[in-house]
């Protein structure tokens, strides 16, 4: 069945690309867009590609964990940079993000660690039920496959265990170990224990403060980054229902009755012309500040409850998006009739809302961008790790990471390693060895700044003039995170070790609050960000104890033994001085969040549990974006887990909701504003015609929601492509594509009448019958359709005719103007007898599908129009079921 043809199509409109068009499996991901989709997801990263993935090769340096960092500052980053952080030195920071299908996960240090149950438990009490550690636990395990350390001793060595009732064994990420270990780790974990720090049992278990040789997003068989798009794209990219395009940047979300901003549809000059701004990189500081190597030059519970059938809450009606691949290029508008679901990061969704008109009014009127949806919380509480480079080189090590890069020989030995048995040290480059302290273990003076901190005002140290909702919310958090900063089990920065004599400090609850917002109405302008690092002194003061514990640290017997220099900082250094180290080290550990927050819209939220944009009906953002607080990890395991769950939560709030057109207007509040503009469709229907294995199963566009409607259950994983060695109808869990909705057609008859050589429809007819008055019993809906005899193959020509009536008359089928349907089984003689039992309401047509019929026959005319009445819910579903009819009719003739 071809393309066009669609369940569940989701279109994920790119702010990340490579301009030109990718080829997997000999799949175009750019090949031509449908006019209408049920879902749009805007950002191809972590977030977008995992719930595109359940809502139904890269270079070397790319790939290999030795080469960690090297892509930050390449066409694979977005070369973002804050402006100038007037609380540290003055000078801006630069704030890599990544620029491709994958989105972060290619550009990260590949760390896999989720944070500790407290810090989730969090997200509860700030008023998200569902959203603590339990009810998060099912997501982590689902997102992971968990292999095991290769080798017992190097486990015991390492203190590298793990209980497998919280990981997962058959998920999509690969998560493991490499294959060489540097033995600085057990010096630094030794030294963490003589402190008091404990070794972590399971650093993904729900604790976070102590020692852990954490693991990676790293395939165990070759050695490889597991990134988001090798793992939820690339297994199904002959999905026909699963639309990517690249080289574009979404412009404006659409909204129903609403103008919208007049500048993002107009193609400007000037400027940035991809969106990109123009940081360099990271200089020579590496990817965790001072003493990272670079890579030498060769060549990252509780259950929500399941709503049943329900009414679209209150709020505007999204319609579709606008998108352009340059500033200077013609706008494309494309629609969908479920929902628009943005997944394009902290720092990319908050300016996607704003540029749309949802946001602070009186940011927005800054711009000139009228108002849908007054949200001050869009883009504010933007929290980030950050951290400070520090350099201790070791001068009594055999081996470190250095070596690869100081000795070209060593290197090339390694290389060949790795290439031909994928062991050796370029296995090795992500910084593993880790500690997160607790604030009571490591510093003496931990309950003084708990209580400077729970003494402040909420205002005193947050952005002047912001709204009483933010300043609330970030009073919420504020108390958080004191009482949870007093707990031992809770870490308050992670100490980064990466083998040569770094021992990089970043804090993990910061209480400082940033903001990214637009700065121009042009879409094409990089977002203003500013983490405002440094703003609650607070925060500065945690760094500065983190590098006192550092000495202490390095006063160790077993840290003595590797004979570390102390050069940043100093030895000697005071107070003062640590300060300005700290001051002028500060940079991005990479972990933007919280800028659309899920907190109640009182408290500066931006979504709500549901992760719905308040004053919105069917407008979602799923990605870091909605952290109300950052958790104390590395975050692409969260991020995968928000999203495998949000993934979940759309598909529970769709159960038993038809798609309907983008009719709703503004609140009354705001009816003045003028009908909407750019929410036509874009470009015709999508040519290509995907494996035909997957179309007698799975059927078409409407056939998802049919399953849905007919079922009352949610399907799961089995909107997943089956893989080549599993068989077509069955989904990559084991379940029948077909069993959800033969579980529903139970009492009916278990198959229509064999299809003829010839068949014969009258277009017109059918669309009459479906207008006309009488009820379905639901006992009528068809089984299953036999296959179609060898002499009533279509040919290639006849079968995508006959793809474009059925696509004509499921328009029509999901059309506004349909208001009633007849018995199924009427129909369904009509059909299969070639007669047309009702006169037609419009122009007629009437289409013969015999066996070698001439192409220029088969055309279909306009159709009647019926009553503009709500549909019952007798006729939603006959509608449902003939559409599914349609479409297994359609794959029978694929086949």
């Amino acid at each position: 069945m071809r393309a066009g043809t669609v369940i569940y199509a989701t279109l994920l409109g790119l702010l990340a690309s490579p301009s030109r068009a990718i080829k997997l499996a000999g799949r175009d991901l750019n090949a031509e867009l449908l006019p209408s989709y049920d879902y749009i997801i805007v950002g191809g990263g972590i977030s977008g590609l995992v719930v595109g993935n359940r809502l139904d090769n890269y270079e070397e340096f790319i790939q290999v964990p030795q080469f960690v960092g090297s892509d930050v500052g390449s066409k694979y980053d977005w070369r973002l940079g804050t402006v100038p952080q007037t609380y540290l030195d003055g000078a801006a920071r630069p704030f890599p993000q990544g620029k491709a299908l994958g989105g972060g996960s290619i550009l990260n240090a590949m760390c896999w660690n989720r944070g500790g149950s407290d810090d989730f438990d969090s997200w509860r009490e700030l008023g998200n039920p569902g959203w603590d550690w339990q009810g998060l636990l099912p997501y982590f395990i689902k997102s992971e496959t968990y292999t095991p350390v290769f080798s017992e001793d190097i486990a015991r060595r390492f203190s590298i265990n793990y209980n497998p009732a919280v990981h997962g064994f058959d998920g999509p990420v690969q998560v493991g170990y490499p294959k060489y270990f540097y033995n600085q780790s057990i010096n630094f974990f030794a030294a963490l224990n003589e402190l008091g720090v404990p070794t972590q049992f399971d650093p993904n278990d729900g604790t976070s403060a102590g020692a852990a040789f954490i693991p990676t997003d790293l395939d165990p068989n070759n050695q490889t980054r597991s990134d988001a798009r090798r793992t939820y794209w690339d297994p199904y990219v002959n999905r026909p229902n699963f639309h990517i395009i690249t080289g574009q940047q979404v412009t404006r979300i659409n909204i129903a009755g609403f103008e919208g901003n007049p500048v993002s549809g107009i193609p400007t000059t000037g400027g940035s012309v991809d969106g990109e701004g123009s940081n360099p990189g990271l200089g020579d500081g590496g990817l965790f500040g001072d003493g990272s190597t670079n890579p030498p030059d060769t060549a990252d519970g509780t259950e929500t409850t399941r709503s049943a059938a329900r009414q679209l809450p209150e709020g505007l009606r999204i319609t579709g998006i606008e998108f352009a691949p340059n500033a200077t290029a013609q706008r494309t508008n494309v629609s969908m009739t479920r929902e628009v679901i943005v997944c394009a990061g902290a720092l990319h969704s908050p300016q996607l809302l704003q540029l749309s008109g949802i946001g602070s009014r009186k940011l927005l009127e800054t711009y000139g961008i009228p108002s849908a949806v007054d949200l001050p919380g869009v883009g504010n509480n933007m929290q980030d790790h950050y951290l400070v480079g520090t350099f201790y080189p070791y001068n009594n090590v055999s081996d470190s990471p250095a070596r690869l890069t100081q000795d070209p020989i060593y290197n090339a030995q390694a290389r060949d390693e790795y290439n031909s048995m994928k062991t050796g040290p370029w296995t090795a480059g992500s910084p593993n060895g880790v500690a997160f302290p607790s604030l009571p273990s490591a510093s003496n003076i931990s309950t003084d700044l708990l209580q400077r901190a729970y003494n402040q005002d909420p205002a005193d140290y947050l952005l002047e003039g912001l709204d009483p909702s933010i300043i609330a919310g970030y009073a919420a958090q504020k108390t958080s995170l004191v009482r949870s900063l007093l707990n031992d089990n809770v870490a308050a920065w992670e100490i980064i070790n990466n083998n040569v004599g770094s021992l990089t400090v970043a804090i993990m609850h910061p209480f400082s609050r940033g903001s990214c917002n637009i700065n121009s109405p042009n879409p094409f302008m990089p977002p203003s960000i500013d983490p405002r690092y440094g703003s609650n002194p607070v925060d500065l003061d945690i760094l500065v104890e983190a590098l006192r514990f550092n000495r202490r640290i390095l006063a160790t017997a077993p840290m003595v033994e590797l004979q570390p220099a102390q050069f940043v900082p100093p030895a000697d250094a005071d107070d003062a001085t640590l300060l300005q180290v700290v001051k002028n080290g500060i940079r991005t550990e990479y972990h933007p969040s919280g800028t659309c927050a899920m907190l109640p819209r009182e408290q500066g939220g931006v979504v709500d549990p549901r992760l719905r944009v308040y004053g919105t009906q069917n407008l979602r953002v799923i990605d870091a974006s909605i952290h109300p607080l950052v958790p104390a990890a590395h975050l692409q395991a969260s991020v995968y887990a928000v999203a495998e769950k949000g993934a979940d939560i759309v598909k529970e709030d769709n159960v038993d909701v038809m798609p309907s057109p983008a009719s709703s207007a503004l609140s009354s509040s705001q009816s003045s504003t003028s009908t909407v503009a750019g929410s036509s469709s874009s470009s015709s229907t999508n040519p290509q015609s995907p494996q035909s294995s997957a179309a007698g199963s799975i059927g078409g566009s409407s056939s998802a929601s049919t399953r849905e409607i007919l079922s009352g259950a949610s399907p799961t994983s089995d909107l997943a492509s089956p893989s080549a060695s599993e068989p077509a109808d069955r989904s990559p869990d084991g379940s029948s594509f077909e069993s959800v909705s033969s579980a529903a057609v139970a009492d009916g008859p278990s198959s229509t009448p064999s299809l003829e050589p010839s068949l014969s429809v009258d277009i017109s007819s059918v669309v009459s019958i479906l207008t006309s008055a009488a009820p379905m019993p639901s006992t009528e809906v068809p089984g299953t359709i036999d296959p179609p005899t060898e002499d009533s193959i279509l040919s290639p020509e006849s079968l995508t005719s006959l793809s474009s009536v059925v696509d004509s008359l499921i328009s029509v089928l999901t059309s506004s103007e349909v208001a009633s349907t007849p018995t199924l089984a009427e129909l369904l003689i009509d059909v299969t007898q070639n007669t047309a039992s009702v006169p037609s309401q419009g122009a007629a047509t009437t289409v013969d599908f015999a066996s070698s019929p001439s192409p220029s026959t088969l055309s279909v005319s306009a159709a009647a129009s019926g009553s503009s009445n709500d549909l019952t819910p007798e006729r939603r579903a006959a509608i449902a079921a003939f559409i599914d009819w349609l479409r297994r009719l359609l794959a029978t003739f694929s086949r």
